[in-house]
């Protein structure tokens, strides 16, 4: 990328010029890769928020104007015209595909779904009740010793272990809500839909058989397209991270899932859900719970509101609030919750408290009640969250790979601890 000079830096007297790298849209960036050479000083950003680790083409946001873009094209049109699978393959390979390649992709996930009888003894492994993160962490790193011939870095080995972490992440999500609800495994099958398989091998009865609702395929397609990337987030930055270091995909992607197994980062649906039923508990009116919020009342805490990145409505819950209402309707789901939901929305957009603080509804604030329609526990929340993440997790991990910039990653620190000190023997402490 081109670098031109149009910045300065003056530290003890001397003037240094730092380049700026330009973007193609959004923030330009300042070059200090020889900050710490020249200067002997680090910059100081607890959480990255103003450090860029990467250039990526993959994904834009605008958090100020709600825009979301998956390589140019936006959410919305993603959401409204396109499948899970296609827009993998577009955060993956940086273009739509042609109907005969995302045919092959779609045959080549359906024919990897099944899983190797190891990973079904691994799962069987763990206690019922043990989160599915942690269960989902350790499978997706245990599939890299069953299928050797996709550790490498040749593209024909990233494309297989990109077509088995697709597959066999679906069924192994799939397995978990089995058995949490203690019901035997059962075989994937080479037909059908992708969403359609993964909601046969999760719920059908031990024959095996069960339709699919279309409403209900488009909305959990909906919300895994949704879920697919979303910049440099801690999850996706983890898995760049680890990456790094040459780690083979699925220890950066096994990694990148325990990122998001925290309650800041995929848990948010799961808490969003908990208010409400809070709020039931409570025996509050919606009205009385935003006036405890307010005052900041013990225990009053707004879930689902605000995000580290958007300074307006997110899209993405955009895009779950038009399906929620009819999806509800039609399988019967907790519209008591949702007309809760839409009137704390309608509150929220309309209280100076919260447009100052720039609270507006998050992705979050809508999905916990449509998975829990769905017939979903509130723990495979994060799992779900995880299984539409995949593709961006491999789409950065590939570009991370590419780019001839990457390095180990190795943040700097402000050592603040104490200077040189003797040793004390222990006899005299």
């Amino acid at each position: 990328m081109a670098q031109v000079v149009d910045a300065r830096l003056i530290v003890d007297g001397t003037t240094r010029e730092l380049p700026i790298e330009r973007a193609t849209i959004g923030n330009d960036g300042l070059g200090i890769s020889t900050l710490l050479r020249d200067t002997g000083l680090v910059t100081m950003d607890p959480g990255f928020m103003n450090t860029a680790a990467c250039e990526s083409a993959i994904t834009y946001i605008d958090g100020d104007a709600g825009i979301l873009r998956y390589r140019g094209y936006p959410i919305e049109q993603l959401a409204e015209q396109s499948t899970f699978l296609e827009t993998a393959y577009l955060l993956i390979h940086g273009e739509l595909p042609s109907e005969d390649l995302l045919t092959a992709l779609e045959n080549r996930v359906e024919r990897h779904m099944h899983v190797h009888d190891g990973i079904k003894a691994f799962l069987n492994a763990f206690p019922r009740d043990a989160h599915p993160m942690a269960v989902l962490s350790g499978a997706i790193s245990a599939l890299s010793t069953f299928y050797p011939d996709s550790l490498g870095t040749s593209e024909d080995e990233l494309e297989l272990a990109t077509v088995l972490l697709l597959a066999k992440t679906a069924t192994v999500i799939a397995y978990l809500q089995r058995r949490a609800k203690g019901e035997d495994l059962i075989e994937p099958r080479r037909e059908g839909n992708y969403v359609d398989e993964f909601m046969r091998i999760g719920f059908s009865p031990a024959s095996g058989e069960l339709h699919v609702d279309p409403t209900l395929r488009k909305a959990l397609d909906l919300l895994l397209i949704l879920h697919a990337d979303h910049e440099q987030n801690c999850s996706t930055s983890t898995v760049r991270i680890v990456g790094s270091s040459q780690a083979n995909i699925y220890a950066a992607i096994s990694a990148g899932i325990g990122a998001l197994s925290g309650p800041l980062h995929g848990g948010a649906n799961e808490a969003a859900l908990k208010m409400f039923d809070q709020i039931k508990e409570s025996g509050d009116t919606v009205e009385q719970f935003v006036a405890k919020v307010k005052d900041k009342a013990e225990g009053a805490r707004l879930m689902g509101f605000g995000h580290r990145v958007y300074k307006s409505y997110d899209p993405r819950g955009a895009q779950v609030k038009k399906v929620a209402d009819k999806v509800l309707q039609q399988l019967g789901g907790n519209n008591e919750t949702f007309e809760m939901a839409k009137q704390l929305e309608e509150i929220a957009l309309s209280d100076e408290y919260f447009i100052e603080r720039k609270l507006y509804p998050n992705v979050d604030f809508y999905t916990g009640l449509l998975y829990s329609a769905m017939g979903f526990p509130a723990p495979m929340f994060t799992p779900l969250f995880a299984l539409g993440r995949m593709p961006g997790w491999i789409a950065h991990y590939r570009e991370m790979l590419n780019d001839p910039r990457t390095k180990i990653g190795r943040p700097r620190q402000l050592y603040t601890g104490q200077t040189e000190r003797a040793y004390v023997p222990l006899d005299q402490r």
